[in-house]
């Protein structure tokens, strides 16, 4: 196997994941990122698990082929093949906010002693709010280019988490998100995305639809705030 090349999305969490760790990569896929991992020897040890068989194949015969061990491959729906003893750091990246607030339910372990490093394709403000539930402090974000797309990457671990606007649940905190070179485009990516939605929900006459514009008219305020509040600090 050729020396792995992480994608900017797999690299930045390359980046985060804290050296010395035992790492749980939950949807694995190919087996990039805890190969990578253990090749430059930034962890001790990794399970990697999917879902699917098909990937998981692959992550095996990668593995062989770039001669590392200490990874078990598992086959399994998220966390549910891996026991609190064998992470104290999980990765779980390229799925929807929705199914990683469900992952991380299903193995309160986790959220409880380990290192969190997570990267929503979809719906980040759930994520925010679900971990903010469960008792999980989101400590920093970053954002990454990948395809054309702007991302967050999550580090998070056990402590109680300060209060979140609505619109920094879809944002990130702006004190830990405003310093990042990207931010901006990110913010005019999310007001896009809203004022497509609101253009959308004034042409209902359904009194859900109606609601649900009034939340995200009052997201949209928020996100100019946020915009305001930047152009004041350069």
């Amino acid at each position: 196997m050729e020396k792995t090349r992480l994608s900017p999305r797999l690299a930045l969490i390359a980046d985060l994941v804290p050296k010395g760790s035992r790492l749980a990569d939950v949807g694995t896929d190919h087996g990039y990122l805890p190969i990578d991992l253990l090749r430059r020897g930034l962890i001790q040890s990794a399970v990697a698990t999917d879902i699917r068989p098909g990937p998981l194949s692959a992550a095996v015969k990668n593995a062989r082929e770039a001669e590392v061990d200490r990874i078990r491959f598992c086959l399994c729906d998220g966390l549910a093949g891996v026991s609190p003893e064998e992470a104290d750091a999980v990765a779980i990246a390229g799925m929807g906010g929705e199914s990683i607030v469900h992952i991380l339910r299903s193995a309160p372990w986790a959220g409880q002693n380990c290192t969190l490093l997570l990267q929503p394709m979809s719906r980040p403000e759930i994520l925010r709010r679900e971990l903010t539930a469960m008792g999980v402090r989101i400590e920093e974000e970053h954002l990454v280019s990948d395809s054309g797309r702007i991302y967050s990457v999550i580090l998070a671990r056990s402590g109680q988490s300060e209060a979140y606007s609505s619109a920094e649940y879809y944002i990130g905190r702006y004190a830990l998100v405003s310093a990042e070179a990207l931010f901006l485009p990110c913010l005019s990516q999310w007001e896009d995305k809203l004022d497509t939605a609101l253009e959308g929900l004034s042409r209902s006459g359904k009194p859900e639809d109606k609601t649900r514009a009034e939340e995200l008219q009052k997201v949209r305020e928020g996100f100019r705030q946020m915009r305001c509040e930047y152009d004041k600090s350069m």
